[in-house]
């Protein structure tokens, strides 16, 4: 049962996903550039995937419910590598978008199969750190994926990043196939299943703290590069080397998150959302220099860092003996929040500034870590459980 290689080769999948998923956030002005295309409008390239992920989670899980999940980990990484490549040679903008939407297919089977195989992968003791490692795919992916994917892009244009990522999705394919064991499926996922989930109070609170964490993150960090660019007044070439800083900071929030998650998980979430709220909310103030810029996403790097942590971890504690299903609301409300962000912070983004549009996500992020906040000692008690304030206990079956 104890398969490291197998759980770090999904990792590296979620990591091409995440990293294919958010590139355009460091390539986004060259892209609207090219196809003469305003700063919002080349911000679709992240909402069309998320929109396409929300309901392409359920669905796929349903429709493949009894398939064997390395099989289909194999299938969803060689339709990424499509896409990868149809947006490289895209002549057109809409081809990208089109691209897009295969990316969405993909996150949202991936993400509900592969986020919850810790489990099946390893052994029970092991499965909170094996967790980590799955998921620490997410903020490699910002501080190894966008800024490599920046670098390239300003060296020999954003197409050539889409390339690199295809060759890389390959590699991961060819070991997913190798590493992973074969994993029957052991609970079919039914829409009546997810139904039941969602009558569950504790599953609609996580709902709703994911959706404005998330949408106060990609509401504001899509447009980070328009930010730095016309705010900080940063060079073009550096953007890359400041997206690594934040990666980096990422990283080492996925793991405090994963040190502190089991037996803090209310204060956890709270302080990921303070952080994320006082990167923000000071961008426009000591963001107008490199050093403060720099020292401001380390902040909101390790804020963000421990989110998809978070926000899984809630969902598969109001869901115990669901644990696909948990995943599949996790992945959904994820990726309908990332999609609903970085539309309307392109909507702000046109009409007011990059610097307004931190303004408005900060205080976003501050509603969250009062909502979760508020229940911080009752969740403290409980230690496995989300309840308190916000939450209330699942009930049996949910």
């Amino acid at each position: 049962m104890l398969n490291w290689f197998a759980v770090v080769s999904v990792a590296l999948g979620i990591f091409s996903i995440v990293t294919t998923e958010i590139l355009p956030i460091g390539l986004l002005t060259s892209v609207a550039a090219e196809f003469g295309v305003s700063d919002g409008a080349a911000g679709l390239t992240m909402t069309v995937p998320g929109l396409v992920a929300a309901v392409a989670a359920p669905v796929f899980t349903v429709v493949t419910a009894r398939l064997d999940r390395r099989s289909m980990l194999g299938a969803l990484m060689a339709v990424l590598v499509v896409a990868d490549v149809m947006a490289a040679l895209a002549p057109a903008y809409w081809l990208v978008l089109a691209s897009r939407v295969l990316v969405g297919v993909v996150i949202g089977g991936f993400w509900s199969i592969g986020a919850g195989l810790a489990g099946r992968l390893v052994h029970d003791r092991a499965v909170p750190v094996a967790t980590a490692v799955i998921f620490a795919g997410v903020p490699l992916g910002s501080v190894l994926g966008v800024p490599a994917g920046t670098w390239i892009g300003h060296l020999a244009g954003w197409r050539a990043s889409f390339v690199v990522m295809a060759v890389f999705t390959a590699v991961v394919l060819v070991a997913l196939l190798a590493l992973v064991p074969r994993l029957p499926a052991e609970q079919v996922t039914s829409l009546r299943v997810l139904g039941v989930l969602l009558r569950g109070s504790a599953v609609r609170a996580g709902l709703l703290v994911t959706f404005l964490i998330v949408v106060a993150h990609f509401a504001t960090y899509t447009y980070i590069t328009p930010f730095l660019e016309r705010v900080t007044h940063l060079d073009p070439g550096l953007v890359g080397t400041f997206l690594l800083v934040y990666g980096a900071a990422g990283v080492a929030g996925n793991f405090l998150a994963g040190a502190t998650i089991r037996r803090f998980f209310a204060a956890t979430f709270c302080a990921a959302a303070l952080l994320i709220a006082a990167a923000t909310l000071l961008l426009p103030v000591l963001g107008t220099t490199p050093a403060g810029a720099a020292v401001l996403l380390v902040l909101w790097g390790v804020g963000y860092g421990a989110v998809p942590a978070c926000s899984q971890t809630w969902f598969a504690r109001a869901a115990p003996g669901a644990a696909e299903a948990g995943t599949v609301l996790f992945v959904s409300s994820f990726q309908v929040s990332l999609s609903a962000g970085a539309l309307a912070g392109g909507v702000v983004a046109d009409a007011t500034s990059p610097a307004t549009l931190m303004l408005y996500g900060g205080a976003i992020a501050l509603v969250v870590a009062w909502l979760t906040g508020s229940g911080r000692s009752s969740l403290s008690r409980r230690g496995s459980r989300p309840g308190g304030a916000l939450l209330r206990r699942p009930r049996a079956g949910a």
